[in-house]
């Protein structure tokens, strides 16, 4: 076998490897969210609340014997011309208490406006403790131009809920949804 022989085959040894290599690359680039997303939601980090707290029908215990105060904050953001907060501030509640409150969208602008809501729980390891079981953060708002909305949530606390936590924050940041991605949903 001839050096230059030995040297193509070499060349295409290494390009086969480099090619498996962006390959395998660019595979775990389209993988990488969806795992963050699952990993996140099964250990409660990145304050991702459970959204799937639907099947309540296993019966809640009420721990009557603590008292959890819940903070509800709400912004929009830079591109979606609305008001949007909280109809109150916080709330005291039993862990186990299925509970119910609101938030408060209106549309300043002049043309309707598709938006998202993106939850957050903090501290974080109460995120897993936070089930939601109607939310306006399920699917995407649509709000005609001046359109007030009231957008409730059903929620509860789980017991489980470390003893240690005595308040927990429910955050929404509203976000435009691109005429686009609205079309689609």
């Amino acid at each position: 076998m001839s050096a230059n022989s030995i040297i193509k085959a070499n060349n295409k040894s290494l390009a086969i490897k480099l090619v498996v290599v962006v390959a395998a690359g660019l595979a775990f680039g389209f993988a990488l969210a969806p795992l963050y997303d699952v990993v996140c939601k099964a250990i409660g980090i990145n304050g991702k609340a459970d959204i799937t707290a639907t099947d309540i029908s296993k019966g809640i215990t009420v721990d009557k014997s603590r008292v959890v105060t819940i903070l509800f904050t709400g912004q929009t953001m830079p591109g979606l011309d609305w008001s949007f907060d909280s109809n109150q501030s916080s709330m005291q509640v039993h862990p186990g208490e299925i509970t119910l409150t609101s938030y408060t969208a209106r549309n300043d602008g002049d043309k309707p406006i598709v938006g998202t809501a993106v939850p957050s729980v903090v501290p974080e390891v109460a995120a897993l403790h936070f089930k939601k079981i109607e939310c306006f953060c399920f699917s995407n708002q649509t709000l005609q131009p001046g359109e007030v909305k009231d957008m409730p949530i059903r929620y509860y606390i789980s017991p489980d809920l470390p003893k240690s936590i005595n308040t927990v924050t429910l955050s929404y940041a509203f976000y435009k949804v691109d005429d686009k991605d609205a079309e689609n949903n």
